[in-house]
C-alpha cells in the first residue's frame, strides 16, 4: 500500500514538477514584457474593456500600470501606448517596425481582402498607394481643382440652414454634418451627390452608413481564435451583402465612367477621383497595376474615413462654441473683421483666420475622431527594455495624450488660446502642423501610415465651421440653460452620444451665399 501510495505521489510530482519548470520559463521569458493585468481564462483581458468607452478603459488602466502596457484581448496580444514618449518611440524610432494595420474579418472583406490603401499591409503596392495618394489623388493640385465643389456643397449647406433658421425649425446638426461630408466626398470622388434621391450615390450613402455601423461592432471572431471561423454574431453574412449591394452600385459608376471616356466629352478639365483612379490602372508605364478591385476597395476607403471623421469633428467644435459664448464672440468678431457680410467665406480665407484654426486644433486635442489608432508590428522591437514579439497589435491611445496635464496646461479645459501664445509653452503655435510631428498631439495619427487626407479633412473642417459661425447665431433646442450635453458616445469613434440639435438665427438676410 504505502508502495502504491509513493508510486502515485511520483506520477503526480512528475508533471507537477513539469509544468512548474514551464511556468517559470514562460515567465523567464515574458519578464520583458510591459507590466500586464490579471487575465481570464479565454477572453484574456478583454473584460477590462466593457467598463467604459474603450479609450477612457485604456487610460484607466494605463494610471495603474503605466504608459507602455502589454494587454491580451481573447487570444491577440497588443501593447498600449498612452504617452507622447511612447508614442514617439514606436512611431519614430520603430515606425517601419509597426508598419501594418491590424486586419478584422469584416473590415477585410469588405475591402476585397485588404485590396484598398487603409488597410493593405506595408510593401511595395502600399508604397505606391501612397505616393499617389499625396501627389495625384489627394494632394493640392487636385484639391484646389476641386475646390469648387466644396464651395458649393458648403453654400448648399447654408442654404438649408437659412430655411430652417426662417421657419423656426431645429437642425440635426449630427446628420447635417454627415449628409454635407458625404455630398462632399461623392462629388469629388465620382460627380455624384449623396443626396436623398433614390438613385446611386443616395443608395451609396445608405450603404457606407450601414458599412461603418457594422465595423465599428466587436467581433468576437477576431478575438478568440478557435472561434474564427463561425459567425456566431451574424457579421460575415451581413458583411456578404454589404459587400455585394456596395459592389453591384460602384460597378456600375465604373462603367458610366468608363462609357464617357471612349467619348471626347471625357477630357474634362476636372477630373474626379474615380476618372484619376482609372488613368493609373490604364498606365501601361505605372509602377504597380490597380485592378477593379483596388479601386473599389480605395472609394470605400474614401467614403468611410472621409466622412465620419470630418462631420465628428464640426460636431464636437459647434457644441464647444456654444458652451463657451466668450471664445464665439472671438471667433465672430475675426470672421467679421476679415471677411465681412457681403460674401461667404471661402478656404482661401482661412490663413487669415488663426483664431479659427485654434478652435480647431483645440477640438481636435480634446476630440479626436478616432481615439485610438491601431498598428501591427512586422518584427520584434525592443521599448524600453520591454520585448514586442512580432504580430503584437499596437494601441496609441490618441485621447489620452491629447490631454497628458504634463504637456497640457488645464489639461481639460477647451482653451483655443494655448495654440496662439508661447507663453502658453505649447510647440504648435506658428505653425499649421497636425501631421504627428509633435507626439503630444496625433488627431490625424503619425508616421507613414498618417492619415492622408489631412489637408482635405482640414479644410472642409475649418471652413464649414467658419460658414457657421459667419451665418448665424446657434441655441440648443428648447433646454432652460443654453449648453449641449457632452457625453461621450461608447464606440471606436469618439462621437456624441446625443445628436447636436440646435435652433439656428440668420444673422443676415439674405445670406452672403449663391448656389
Amino acid at each position: 500500500m504505502a508502495d502504491s501510495v509513493i508510486l502515485l505521489s511520483l506520477i503526480c510530482l512528475v508533471p507537477a514538477i513539469f509544468f512548474t519548470l514551464l511556468l517559470i520559463r514562460k515567465g523567464f521569458r515574458r519578464k520583458h514584457l510591459p507590466p500586464s493585468p490579471l487575465s481570464l481564462p479565454i477572453i484574456g483581458h478583454l473584460h477590462h474593456l466593457y467598463a467604459a468607452a474603450p479609450h477612457e478603459a485604456l487610460y484607466n488602466l494605463s494610471k495603474r500600470y503605466g504608459p507602455l502596457m502589454h494587454l491580451r484581448l481573447g487570444s491577440v496580444p497588443w501593447v498600449v501606448a498612452s504617452s507622447p514618449e511612447i508614442a514617439k518611440e514606436c512611431l519614430k524610432a520603430h515606425d517601419l517596425s509597426f508598419s501594418n494595420r491590424p486586419i478584422f474579418a469584416v473590415v477585410g472583406y469588405m475591402t476585397y481582402g485588404s485590396q484598398d490603401f487603409a488597410t493593405a499591409p506595408y510593401g511595395p503596392y502600399w508604397r505606391f498607394m501612397k505616393k499617389v495618394c499625396m501627389s495625384e489623388l489627394l494632394g493640392g493640385k487636385t484639391l484646389e481643382l476641386l475646390h469648387p465643389v466644396r464651395r458649393d456643397e458648403i453654400a448648399r449647406f447654408m442654404d438649408r440652414l437659412w430655411r430652417k433658421a426662417t421657419a423656426g425649425e431645429a437642425v440635426d446638426l449630427s446628420s447635417e454634418f454627415v449628409r454635407l461630408t458625404n455630398n462632399v466626398i461623392s462629388r469629388m470622388s465620382m460627380s455624384k451627390r449623396c443626396s436623398e434621391d433614390e438613385n446611386e450615390a443616395g443608395d451609396i450613402k445608405k450603404l457606407i452608413q450601414e458599412i461603418s455601423v457594422i465595423n465599428g461592432k466587436f467581433n468576437v471572431c477576431d478575438y478568440v481564435w478557435f472561434l474564427k471561423n463561425l459567425d456566431l454574431q451574424g457579421f460575415k453574412k451581413r458583411s456578404r451583402e454589404l459587400r455585394h449591394k456596395f459592389d453591384r452600385l460602384i460597378e456600375k459608376i465604373i462603367e458610366e465612367h468608363e462609357a464617357k471616356r471612349t467619348k471626347d466629352e471625357h477630357r474634362k478639365e476636372v477630373k474626379d477621383l474615380l476618372d484619376l483612379l482609372l488613368d493609373i490602372s490604364e498606365d501601361e508605364s505605372s509602377q504597380v497595376k490597380l485592378s477593379r478591385e483596388n479601386i473599389k476597395a480605395f472609394l470605400l476607403n474614401m467614403f468611410t474615413a472621409g466622412t465620419g471623421t470630418s462631420a465628428i469633428t464640426m460636431e464636437w467644435a459647434l457644441a464647444e462654441l456654444i458652451n463657451n459664448p466668450d471664445i464665439m464672440k472671438k471667433a465672430v468678431q475675426e470672421i467679421d473683421s476679415v471677411v465681412g457680410n457681403h460674401r461667404l467665406v471661402d478656404e482661401s480665407d482661412v490663413a487669415n483666420l488663426p483664431y479659427l484654426q485654434a478652435i480647431v486644433k483645440e477640438t481636435l486635442r480634446l476630440h479626436p475622431a478616432a481615439p485610438i489608432m491601431r498598428r501591427e508590428s512586422v518584427e520584434d522591437v525592443e521599448i524600453r527594455g520591454n520585448h514586442i514579439p512580432a504580430k503584437t497589435r499596437l494601441f496609441v491611445n490618441i485621447w489620452a495624450i491629447g490631454r497628458d496635464p504634463n504637456y497640457w496646461e488645464n489639461s481639460l479645459q477647451f482653451l483655443p488660446e494655448r495654440f496662439l501664445s508661447e507663453d502658453q509653452g505649447c510647440e504648435i503655435v506658428t505653425t499649421n502642423d497636425v501631421r504627428g510631428q509633435h507626439f503630444h498631439f496625433l488627431p490625424f495619427g503619425s508616421g507613414v501610415r498618417g492619415c492622408p487626407g489631412i489637408s482635405l479633412a482640414l479644410l472642409m473642417v475649418q471652413t464649414c465651421l467658419a460658414a457657421m459661425i459667419q451665418c448665424f447665431e446657434w441655441k440648443t433646442n428648447g433646454e432652460e440653460k443654453d449648453e449641449v450635453d457632452m457625453t461621450v458616445g461608447n464606440a471606436h469613434t469618439l462621437h456624441k452620444a446625443n445628436a447636436l440639435i440646435c435652433l439656428p438665427t440668420a444673422r443676415y438676410n439674405p445670406l452672403p451665399i449663391s448656389t
